[in-house]
């Protein structure tokens, strides 16, 4: 993915209020010196925006052969609308793909079951906002792989690089990279922590204040730097 799409998603997100700075516990009992929340993608122009942003980040990932997919499939809840969004993005840009997604409770009656949508085949993009446990993620692979399709990737909207753990405790991989060991896939951001502090290098007088802190964030929890 180009720098260029990275810092101009990063820039949006702090413009429309979804990317904050101050000071937030994380459920991991962190402070952080910024916030992400997806949830506030909440209008039809700011998830038209999120979904060219997803749409662009899948193509350029696979113009630079890092993967190839089919269709998309977004876990419930927030990863339905994702999922949807970004395939109508990908149609607009002249790419038609299929999408699917799932149900937390199977139904019996209607359709049934807990997919919805088409049916799984291929090579298949799980879509999502972000990592963290990495349930969602689990249960999408097991999901995909019953159904006779291979997960390829998952896209997330922000990559913290944060490793696991809490406060004290620090593990020894990110939520990304425990995705991409555990079930052998790439997890591909729109952008990442990297990101931001790039951003905050460049940024106006409003939000420059907040690099030294973001830093001192990443360089005490972020994953190790790839080789």
């Amino acid at each position: 993915m180009t720098s260029d799409l990275r810092a101009q998603f990063i820039r949006f997100s702090v413009q429309a209020g979804i990317l904050r700075f101050g000071e937030f516990r994380t459920k991991a009992g962190r402070l952080s010196p910024y916030f992400f929340n997806a949830g506030l993608f909440s209008d039809g122009a700011l998830l038209g925006q999120l979904a060219e942003f997803y749409a662009q980040t899948l193509i350029a990932a696979e113009r630079e052969g890092q993967i190839a997919f089919d269709m998309l499939f977004g876990p419930a809840y927030k990863g339905i609308t994702l999922a949807s969004a970004t395939a109508v993005a990908l149609a607009r840009g002249g790419r038609n793909v299929s999408f699917a997604f799932n149900r937390k409770e199977a139904k019996d009656h209607g359709e049934g079951g807990t997919l919805i949508g088409a049916p799984l085949a291929g090579r298949v993009v799980i879509v999502d906002d972000v990592i963290s446990a990495g349930t969602s993620v689990r249960e999408s692979v097991e999901l995909i792989r019953a159904h006779g399709a291979e997960p390829v990737a998952v896209i997330i909207a922000l990559d913290r690089q944060e490793r696991s753990g809490d406060a004290e405790r620090i593990g020894e991989r990110s939520a990304s990279q425990e995705v991409a060991q555990r079930y052998g896939i790439p997890v591909i951001a729109i952008a990442s922590l990297d990101d931001l502090l790039a951003y905050l290098s460049v940024a106006g007088a409003e939000d420059a204040p907040h690099r030294d802190r973001v830093a001192a964030y990443r360089g005490r929890y972020g994953e190790a730097p790839a080789r």
